[in-house]
């Protein structure tokens, strides 16, 4: 949602569409500090409390949630009947767990003075205290497809009582394949239902997708102008690939390098990164695809907590991951897509804040900076003056990636100072829409 006013937010009276909700979720919305809905927001409740099917398209970081949440709450807060056992009466639908759980957390956070129940179910735990929580009886069930159908069919779930559907970030869902699980659900829930559709790009193939869920629906999309680039200070340092540790290391001794992300390409390599830095001493801890559940909530929690100093993530598990007060966002492998890149970065410099995104560039990996560059329109900011600048990474023309071996010129470190080059005041605004990809980390 949008940023909190500075002085007494909890004084002023809420303004738009926050209006016309229900006095239990405006006390909410004030205890939380919000005044002013976002624009997805004002868009999108009036419409909702009407009613009306949606195709919704909204960046991260818009309040997109809060948009079809508050008025989910307040329709479903107009029947006093308790919840039946096992049959919920909102279906909402998420690609991943860390997504399903955070949009519990909002129901949680916005419905706190209504009587209404829910929960959230994924896979990755032991599903006996999500069939508890079903066996009582819940009016909101959040779900990733895999887990929710595996109730299903064991029966501890049923989609005769539904009346809203949501699907969120079904972009991701498609990429993760998804889609015969979608199509499932949407063969047993009954056809007199609102339907809520949320997409970050509505391409044609998407829309015409969209278009067999819903009924009469109101279109809405607001733009995605991308994290404040303006605000971040772009850095790339070349460096050999045996001394990226070194260089990490080094990065950490300055104390405002203090919450960071730290970006690997694999699992193995998160968990190698994340040893180093505890054994020189820096807090860290890891999340990826091989982590339980049980681990990668511990370790986001931590760090939300400032329990840990970085964040060492692979980007599939980092997606839907929304931290507050992120210093740097430290690339110590380029992504593969030149797009994630604009996702990696836009963790930091945020709510009005300034911060930094440094990059590690090996020979190996010259070719991903190129496509990098090349997205936003000039060079990213060079820095040559560390101890471990790679003449060899710097002058590499490797013309295609390298994921694996020793192949290439990966050379070594440099003792002594050199010259800082900065190029550009900053990334060209127009990007590309990433491409749908499945990909595993």
């Amino acid at each position: 949602m949008n940023t909190k006013p500075a002085a007494q937010p909890q004084t002023q009276p809420l303004q738009g569409a926050f209006g016309s909700l229900l006095k239990e979720l405006q006390r909410a919305i004030a205890a939380e500090g919000y005044v002013h809905p976002t624009p997805i927001q004002e868009q999108c409740i009036p419409l909702l409390l009407d009613g009306q099917d949606l195709i919704g398209s909204a960046p991260t970081g818009t309040g997109k949630t809060a948009a079809f949440v508050l008025p989910l709450l307040q329709k479903l807060a107009a029947d006093t009947r308790p919840p039946r056992q096992g049959t919920p009466r909102a279906l909402i639908l998420a690609p991943t767990r860390e997504l399903a759980a955070q949009i519990a957390q909002s129901i949680q956070t916005y419905g706190k003075f209504l009587r209404l129940r829910h929960t959230v179910v994924f896979g990755g735990v032991n599903q006996m205290s999500q069939v508890k929580a079903l066996r009582r009886g819940v009016d909101i069930l959040v779900a990733t497809p895999g887990r929710l159908l595996d109730l299903y069919r064991q029966n501890h779930v049923r989609f005769s009582g539904i009346q809203y559907f949501i699907l969120d970030e079904v972009d991701r869902m498609l990429d993760m394949g998804f889609l015969p699980d979608i199509k499932q659900v949407l063969e047993e829930i009954p056809p007199e239902r609102q339907t809520l559709f949320f997409s970050a790009t509505l391409a044609p193939a998407m829309l015409s997708l969209a278009h067999t869920m819903v009924t009469n629906p109101a279109v809405i999309a607001v733009a995605d102008e991308g994290p404040a680039l303006d605000r971040i200070r772009q850095r790339v340092l070349f460096v050999g690939k045996k001394n990226k540790t070194a260089l990490l290391l080094s990065l950490f001794n300055d104390p405002k390098v203090d919450k960071v992300i730290v970006f690997t390409q694999m699992k193995h390599t998160a968990n190698q990164v994340t040893e180093m830095l505890m054994d020189a001493g820096i807090s860290g801890t890891a999340i990826h695809g091989n982590k339980t559940q049980a681990a990668r909530n511990k370790a986001l929690h931590g760090f939300k907590q400032g329990h840990f100093r970085a964040l060492v993530a692979t980007d599939v598990a980092a997606r839907g991951i929304d931290v507050d007060d992120i210093t740097h966002v430290i690339n110590y492998d380029l992504p593969v897509e030149a797009e994630t890149y604009i996702h990696r970065i836009g963790r930091t410099a945020r709510a009005g804040a300034t911060g930094h995104a440094i990059s590690f560039c090996c020979a190996e990996s010259r070719a991903y900076l190129r496509d990098i560059e090349k997205m936003l329109g000039e060079p990213v900011p060079m820095e040559t003056d560390h101890p471990y600048h790679c003449e060899d990474a710097f002058h590499s023309t490797m013309s295609r990636p390298i994921l694996g071996g020793r192949g290439g010129r990966s050379g070594g470190g440099r003792q002594g100072g050199g010259k800082r080059f900065h190029r550009g005041s900053g990334p060209h605004p127009a990007r590309r829409k990433p491409k749908a990809r499945t990909r595993s980390f």
